[in-house]
């Protein structure tokens, strides 16, 4: 199990990286095609398209990781009226739902890949993989995480803290 945790902190520490970086890089260009335009009357032509792109994988990089961190929208008023019991059965039916829109994602991208591969960026000529191929990553990381927590929740080891998430009583959450 602690194996797994590493693993799951140097795949939060990756995404986070990649994160900073992303985010580092639009600002770079978008910044820099605005001074050079309004300045020196010229730009880069590939600034607007690459900026654009990077955006799309942080928007999928952050959503793992706010799913992970159940940073997500939840309709919490209703979950708080159930008993432990039917807050585990929640937990698992959301669980499962998730788990198959992730697989969904991915199968979708699967069956996208020629078509994605094939076309090319207007200005930098990069294959559209590169672009939307984020949600092989995004759909196999939901997934994986659904998973697990669909796992817990039927064999009733949903910790404390991460009911009190999943339920909104941010009181509870920091408490094991």
């Amino acid at each position: 199990m602690k194996a797994l945790s590493r693993i799951e902190q140097l795949f939060v520490r990756l995404a986070e990286l990649a994160l900073v970086l992303l985010l580092a890089g639009m600002t770079i260009m978008v910044f820099g095609n605005v001074v050079l335009r309004y300045v020196f009357n010229s730009g880069w032509n590939f600034s607007e398209e690459m900026s654009r792109y990077f955006f799309v994988w942080l928007t999928f990089i952050g959503a793992i990781l706010a799913f992970r961190d159940h940073n997500h929208v939840g309709v919490e008023t209703v979950v708080r009226l159930l008993g432990p019991k039917g807050r585990y059965v929640c937990i698992a039916v959301t669980n499962l739902i998730i788990l198959s829109c992730a697989v969904v994602l991915f199968w979708g991208t699967w069956l996208q890949h020629g078509i994605n591969a094939s076309m090319t960026a207007p200005v930098v000529g990069l294959s559209m993989i590169w672009v939307f191929g984020i949600t092989y990553i995004t759909g196999a990381a939901i997934a994986f995480i659904a998973l697990i927590r669909l796992i817990r929740a039927i064999l009733g080891r949903t910790s404390r803290a991460e009911m009190a998430r999943f339920t909104g009583d941010y009181d509870l959450q920091d408490k094991p």
